[in-house]
């Protein structure tokens, strides 16, 4: 695919809202959606913060070498872990620290696993020459008769990448880092440059248009291992979207934010696979890219306005962060997961790639 004209995720999530057919964002929803966030950070129901990523128990706690290779590796193969449970498939899951872990974090459960084990899964000089019996043992589910879709995708990953780190960059991912100069952009251009799988774009309305889902997610959580610090400082944190996957539009129909015509519904209903690339999965991305961004506007003009008629003895009533789409985009994932029964009626997209 061509990438001249390309546009990059925030300029194509605009372009794309504002010729989708099958999907409207709704500015009540947005306005509403954003005045809940901030109620929720005043009664500190809430942390909408970067500090917020470390609290997750299997996140790393520190940020040095060993972290950003973490991160990395698992960012690689965060993509495809929806279950055919709606046709008698049982949930793939990993048994770790007395908890099953399903969807993303089962993948961040093997990682830590592996590690535990002894195995130095996260150095790309190890993950490059991993034999099939090797991965799928290191990602072996602990509910019978399951596992990880798409193995051969994620192998070829773990292969390619993993000799692009070595005979590139020293064997690590911090070096990828440390040529970014301290810019998002930057980094995320060095990503999708040297590692093919991170190429996350499509063809919308003859306009070529960059997804980017999991590359944005990795300079995403680099920065938020590190606090914003460090190897995760980069002055132009800001120009990241959201991460354009299945379950944020759930939260976001959920929410009001988003409104589906009715053909685009029964076609989830039905759970119609849809090709990635199809007009109607570039919709639902590119929209939820550009409804967070609506949603990050209108709470910051609301914070503006509450921090002018808030004195100081009580400006501590919620946390004074800056909000961007990053964090924006934590909360949802997180507010979906905690409202998983109520937003399971709800109907999400299915795709089968390596892109998310």
């Amino acid at each position: 695919m061509s990438t001249k004209g390309l546009l990059l995720p925030r300029v194509a999530g605009k372009f794309i809202a504002e010729h989708s057919q099958d999907i409207k964002i709704l500015p009540d929803g947005v306005k509403q959606t954003a005045r809940k966030i901030l109620d929720m950070m005043r009664s500190h129901e809430a942390l909408v913060d970067v500090s917020r990523w470390k609290l997750h128990t299997l996140n790393p706690k520190t940020c040095d070498r060993s972290a950003v290779d973490w991160v990395f590796l698992v960012d690689l193969l965060n993509f495809s872990f929806w279950s055919e449970e709606d046709v008698g498939q049982l949930k793939y899951a990993v048994n770790y620290g007395g908890h099953a872990w399903t969807g993303y974090w089962s993948l961040c459960a093997a990682v830590n696993r592996a590690v535990d084990e002894g195995c130095a899964v996260t150095d790309p000089a190890v993950f490059r020459t991993l034999s099939r019996e090797q991965f799928e043992h290191i990602v072996r589910s602990d509910v019978a008769g399951t596992k990880m879709p798409l193995i051969a995708e994620r192998l070829d990953s773990l292969h390619t990448a993993g000799a692009t780190l070595c005979e590139k960059f020293g064997g690590s991912f911090v070096n990828v880092i440390k040529q970014s100069e301290r810019s998002a952009v930057k980094l995320l251009q060095l990503i999708v440059e040297h590692f093919p799988t991170f190429r996350d774009v499509a063809v919308y309305c003859e306009q070529p248009v960059a997804i980017y889902k999991r590359a944005q997610i990795l300079v995403a959580d680099i920065w938020a291992c590190c606090g914003g610090e460090g190897l995760g400082q980069f002055d132009d944190i800001d120009e990241i979207t959201a991460f354009a996957d299945y379950r944020i539009p759930q939260a976001l129909v959920w929410l009001g934010v988003f409104q589906y015509s009715d053909s685009l519904l029964e076609t989830l209903r039905k759970c119609e696979l849809l090709e990635n690339g199809d007009r109607r999965e570039v919709e639902i991305r590119g929209c939820t890219i550009w409804a967070v961004e609506l949603i990050v506007e209108e709470l910051r003009r609301l914070m503006a306005i509450d921090a002018q008629q808030t004195d100081g003895d009580s400006a501590t009533k919620y946390p004074r962060t800056t909000v961007n789409a990053i964090l924006i985009d934590h909360f949802l994932w997180d507010f979906r997961r905690d409202h998983d029964a109520e937003l399971e009626k709800i109907p999400y997209h299915r795709t089968r790639c390596i892109y998310y």
